[in-house]
């Protein structure tokens, strides 16, 4: 196996499906907790952690899972993981876990974790669904950190935590304090996922590749295939492609 279809989970997490910018999903958090760049990153890694380590164990047991309980199984093993981290963060992190507040124990319950362990996890081999975890969850760390980012430095003057609003102030300069409130994270987020459009739609007009794959070996922004075939990796790390009803193709 090439060593590019090796990594191919983790750059589909990381880029070409960003959870964020691309598949629109976690909304809640990336809204709710952005108001600055640490409170960005501490989410998104969080939420890494509890995403890799499940997709791990989801795997790991997917022959075992009975399928009629396998959502069930999935909240549980996701829920283990959630309470782990967030004692973790209680303990080390007190300030970060205040921050976070109860979007701690709500990751329990983020689309993004849940929708990795049925679509990828539960099908692939451990170490494709620790890479896909790990991408995934890194892409939902850089999101929201640079969300956090804009938020913090036209809302307060500051990045990190680290402020510069004297010398603008200075000269008339004043923070614009509705990007640090709902509304901005919310004009922060529109204009950041059109920049990326524009970016992905100069590409594919470019003739470059526009790929959103969810393991899906087609370009999905111009493919017209009714029969599309599914691509996934099997234990041993090798492609086999699945049909719609799951038969080997």
């Amino acid at each position: 196996m090439k060593k590019e279809s090796v990594w191919k989970p983790f750059i589909n997490g990381l880029i070409d499906e960003n959870p964020t910018f691309v598949l629109m999903l976690g909304m809640c958090p990336t809204l709710a907790v952005t108001t600055s760049a640490i409170n960005g990153l501490g989410m998104g890694l969080t939420t890494t952690v509890v995403l890799t380590l499940s997709n791990i164990i989801i795997s790991a047991l997917r022959n075992i899972i009975p399928d009629k309980v396998r959502i069930p199984a999935f909240i549980v093993i996701i829920a283990s993981f959630v309470t782990i981290v967030g004692q973790f963060l209680e303990a080390f992190l007190p300030a970060l876990n205040s921050a976070l507040g109860m979007f701690i124990p709500l990751i329990v319950v983020n689309c993004i974790i849940l929708g990795r362990a049925e679509a990828f996890a539960s099908k692939n081999g451990v170490f494709a669904s620790a890479l896909d975890g790990l991408g995934m969850g890194l892409g939902f760390s850089v999101a929201l950190t640079l969300i956090g980012c804009v938020r913090e430095i036209l809302g307060s003057f500051s990045v990190f935590g680290i402020s510069f609003a004297e010398p603008l102030q200075n000269i008339g300069l004043a923070p614009i304090a509705i990007f640090v409130m709902a509304p901005g994270a919310f004009f922060v987020l529109a204009a950041l996922n059109a920049l990326m459009a524009t970016i992905r739609a100069r590409q594919l007009a470019a003739g470059k590749e526009s790929k959103i794959r969810a393991g899906c070996d087609k370009d999905c922004a111009s493919c017209g295939d009714t029969g599309c075939v599914h691509r996934f990796y099997d234990a041993d790390g090798e492609d086999k492609a699945v049909g719609k009803k799951g038969e080997e193709k």
